[in-house]
Parts: C-alpha cells; structure tokens; sequence
C-alpha cells in the first residue's frame, strides 16, 4: 500500500511540472511574440515615417518638422515618457489596455527611430538588424537555459547602465570620438548581458498560481524589457557596422 502511495505522488509530482514547464513555454512563446510584434510596428513605423519625410533626396516640410524644428525633442522624448507611464501605470490598466499602450509606444519609437536612416545606409541597417537578432537569440536562449544564478550580474549591468547615460551626457558636451568609441562598446556589452539577465528574470518571475490577467501583464512588461535590450543593442551595434550615408 505504502509503495502505491509513494507511486502516486511520484506520479502526481511528475504530472504537476510537467503542466508547469508547459505553461512557462506557453508564457515565453507569448513574452516573444510581443517583442517581436513591437519590433516589427517599430521597424514599419520608422520606415513610413522616413518615406514621408524625404522626398527625391531633400526633407519634405513633415521631415524638416520632426527632424530639424523643435519638434523633434517631442519625437525624441515622447516613447521616454511612454515607458515611464506603462511601467508605473500597468498594474492598474487591463490587459487591453496595457498591450494596447505597448503598440503605441512601438510605434512613437519608430517615429524617433526613423533619422538613422538619414545617417546610415539602409543596407547596413538590414544588416545590423539581422546581426542583431543573432546575437539577441544566442543570448537570450543563454540566459533561459542557463543554471547559473545571474543576479549579482544584472546589478552589477544596472549600475553600468546608469554610469552609461551620465557618460552619453556628458559627450553631448565634450563631443569626444574616444569616448563616444567606449560608449559604444560598454553599451554592446551591457545589453548583451541584460538580454540574458532579462530572459531569466521573465523566466522566474512566471508562477503558474498567477491569475490570467497578472499574467498578461507580466507577459506585456517582459516583452517592454527584451524589447528595450533589443533596440538598445540594435543601435549600439549600428555605431560599429552601418556605413553612412
């Protein structure tokens, strides 16, 4: 009797993480699809933006306003605020509502995306996308697979990432290529390791107590985070492979 009781909790156990490990594929499936539908409303979104905005090789009049008026701080700094409020707002906002703000904030960064193809050729940025999307898997799957506990990295990622931004702003100022050099490598490596040390904290962050609309949320404000490594290792990346116009 007592060994039909332990077979059925070993059956019991088995059967219980094997829904759990399901549910967790069924959970990532959906924190990349996100991505991946955000990136994709970003990439359409900068190249609509770039096709109304210059005409025959010259700005048109809606080029000149997002590129070269005031306007263009609203461009730059508007998907800036829209991350703030998603980030602080989601919990009260539904699902809809949530995934809703997620595609308008795609697009916003389109729009404030769309001056690199000013600077850069469109076939090094078709390039560097795809290099980009490489390297973001082979991360990403690092950090998903990985049994190492890769917390003390993500701090240790998000004081370099802050001490990035001070730097950044302080170029504007100094205008230094050997610091704009060492801003661009930090900024590859930093995003390279947030990818794997985002990928793993969506991982556990996922509970299969959670109730659908906690889920969904989750799921929305993962897909923000691997979103944001991807367009930050993206433009990074871009400094070393896009050739210019």
């Amino acid at each position: 009797m007592s060994e039909l009781r332990n077979y059925q909790s070993r059956t019991g156990h088995t059967q219980s993480a094997t829904m759990i490990d399901e549910g967790l594929r069924a959970y990532m499936l959906k924190v990349y699809n996100l991505m991946a539908l955000g990136l994709a409303i970003t990439g359409i979104a900068a190249f609509a933006t770039f096709q109304m905005a210059v005409s025959n090789g010259e700005l048109t009049a809606f080029g000149q306003a997002i590129f070269l008026s005031p306007l263009k701080w609203v461009v730059i700094l508007a998907p800036v605020a829209m991350v703030f409020f998603l980030s602080f707002r989601i919990n009260k906002m539904s699902v809809a509502a949530a995934q809703t703000t997620f595609w308008v904030y795609a697009a916003m960064m389109g729009l404030s995306l769309s001056s690199i193809f000013l600077i850069y050729t469109g076939a090094s940025i078709v390039q560097t996308f795809f290099v980009t999307a490489a390297s973001f898997g082979a991360l990403s799957l690092y950090g998903y697979t990985t049994k190492r506990d890769l917390s003390a990295m993500g701090s240790f990622l998000m004081m370099g990432l802050f001490g990035l931004i001070i730097a950044s702003l302080v170029n504007l100022f100094m205008a230094s290529s050997a610091l704009d050099f060492a801003i661009s490598v930090i900024g590859v490596l930093i995003f390279a390791g947030l990818t794997a040390y985002d990928t793993q904290s969506i991982k556990e962050s996922y509970h299969e107590s959670h109730s659908s609309e906690m889920a969904g949320r989750n799921a929305i404000m993962g897909a923000l985070r691997l979103y944001l490594d991807f367009i930050n290792l993206f433009l990074f990346l871009l400094r070393f492979l896009g050739n210019r116009e």
